[in-house]
């Protein structure tokens, strides 16, 4: 999985047409049947990619919706033609998002007594829960010094990682979905968890007593005090959206897993 992360990036200030070509690879999609999709012709795609010929704004768009190049992307392809971005970028305490926070807030409190949390496209924590910080206690407290990130949380030593029953498995598929995550974002962010947390090669689909996991979903175990609690996760995230925080944004809800899991949290409610 390394291996895959380290692919090389167009350098800072690239060109459009290099930084286009670098899509176009990534998304595994010729010249040909980009061209096809653009409702351009193949020499153009090649004379752009090439910088023989100069991209317009309104081409660079049309390329990166063919490529689904994500919206920071786009504003960084625009920026390296000359032109001005096109997707506004807010925190959400701006006065734009007012409504969208608004809306995060209760999905995080209708959600109780179940964890769920809110994380921006580096896996940094953006919102949260009580539910989540109730599972925190005896974390390293460095890892809860903002940026909290949550890979960093769950993977590291002095976070959640002796707690976590099924640690090889939840591992796995953690680094797995970091993995398309990177394919499809290009983050070096993501790049660097993986390289940070990755491992060489030693990750197995099993819990910690050597046992494949039973199920549909892989869980989330938990050592709580006395007590073992199993989550399944969903992942949400926000459609149609055009502007750059929202798209990056995604809410991570965990579900009971067992009975005994939901009594536990229903009890302590």
């Amino acid at each position: 999985m390394n291996q895959r992360m380290t692919r090389d990036n167009p350098a800072p200030g690239a060109p459009p047409g290099t930084l286009l070509r670098d899509w176009r690879r990534r998304r595994n999609v010729s010249q040909l049947d980009l061209a096809h999709r653009a409702g351009v012709s193949p020499r153009h795609v090649s004379f752009i990619e090439t910088g023989r010929s100069r991209p317009t704004s309104g081409m660079i768009l049309r390329l990166c919706d063919q490529l689904q190049v994500p919206l920071r992307e786009q504003n960084r392809l625009l920026l390296a033609g000359g032109f001005a971005p096109v997707h506004p970028e807010h925190s959400l305490a701006d006065p734009p998002m007012a409504q969208v926070s608004a809306a995060i807030d209760s999905i995080l409190t209708a959600h109780l007594p179940w964890p769920a949390l809110v994380i921006d496209g580096a896996w940094d924590l953006v919102a949260a829960n009580d539910a989540v910080y109730g599972l925190l206690a005896g974390v390293d407290p460095r890892l809860l010094e903002p940026p909290v990130n949550v890979v960093r949380l769950t993977l590291d030593p002095g976070g959640l990682a002796p707690r976590i029953v099924n640690l090889a498995e939840w591992r796995e598929q953690l680094l797995d979905r970091l993995q398309r995550e990177y394919d499809a974002s290009g983050s070096k962010r993501l790049a660097d968890l993986v390289a940070a947390y990755g491992g060489p090669g030693d990750l197995h689909s099993v819990d910690l007593d050597g046992s494949p996991a039973p199920g549909l979903l892989v869980p989330l175990v938990l050592r709580a005090g006395e007590q073992q609690l199993s989550f399944i996760s969903a992942t949400t995230v926000f459609g149609t959206t055009r502007e750059i925080t929202l798209s990056e944004l995604a809410i991570e809800a965990f579900y009971p897993a067992d009975d005994a899991t939901r009594t536990a949290l229903t009890g302590a409610r």
